[in-house]
């Protein structure tokens, strides 16, 4: 999500037009342009909610950059100690696909990366233990779809901060796996980061209306 409040109400009301029955939010939430309102948004839905690695740097107040330490002064105790809270996995029965693990990084780190050009036997490593049919990831802000052994590996791209075409970038499953992006106005959106102020309000801004190509994940992470 990070941060990006128009990207999830686009997201969000696509989901509802598309029948949606559960949500559930692969973590970096809060670490962007708009983070409490973007978490605001969140808590105040039914959903699922898996914790990511800039979840756990937020909520821990770490300032290893600005923007997690600005993220982090503009949520109140309780927002922080709810986003520190969240479990590091998910596992939901999907009717056409079974029993789908929803992770962000890898099935054992919030941090481990996963491209669709990661070694499977890698990947294989990652997935020791894993007896879900599918695992749903995220992190490398690119989407994917690919199998590992028995077990099929999909990258549910990202909402707010994605590499490829520009939109909100999410993932619907059932019966299959269908990768959406869902349209929003950037520019509108960009004009909503630079008036809050935050550091990176202008790259965010920038990254709303152009993301890099969805070849970047792989260039970063392997």
């Amino acid at each position: 999500m990070h941060g990006n409040l128009p990207a999830l109400e686009a997201a969000l009301a696509a989901a509802r037009d598309r029948g949606a029955e559960v949500l559930v939010f692969g973590g970096d939430l809060a670490w962007g342009p708009l983070p409490a309102e973007t978490v605001a948004r969140i808590r105040g839905l039914d959903a699922l909610h898996v914790r990511g690695n800039a979840d756990r740097e937020v909520a821990a107040a770490l300032a290893d950059d600005a923007v997690t330490h600005w993220a982090a002064q503009r949520l109140d105790d309780d927002d922080r100690a709810w986003l520190g809270g969240l479990p590091e996995a998910q596992t939901v029965a999907v009717q056409g696909l079974g029993r789908v693990r929803f992770v962000h990084g890898s099935p054992r780190s919030d941090e481990e990366t996963i491209t669709d050009a990661t070694p499977g036997e890698r990947i294989a490593e990652m997935l020791a233990g894993v007896r879900e049919d599918v695992v749903v990831c995220g992190h490398t802000h690119a989407a994917f779809d690919r199998r590992v052994g028995a077990t099929r590996v999909v990258n549910a791209g990202s909402v707010g901060l994605p590499f490829g075409v520009p939109g909100a970038h999410w993932l619907l499953l059932g019966p299959g796996v269908e990768h959406v992006v869902t349209p929003y106005d950037a520019a509108a959106a960009g004009a909503a980061f630079r008036a809050a102020g935050g550091p990176g309000a202008e790259d965010f801004a920038n990254h709303a209306a152009a993301p890099p190509p969805a070849s970047t994940a792989a260039e970063l992470y392997g």
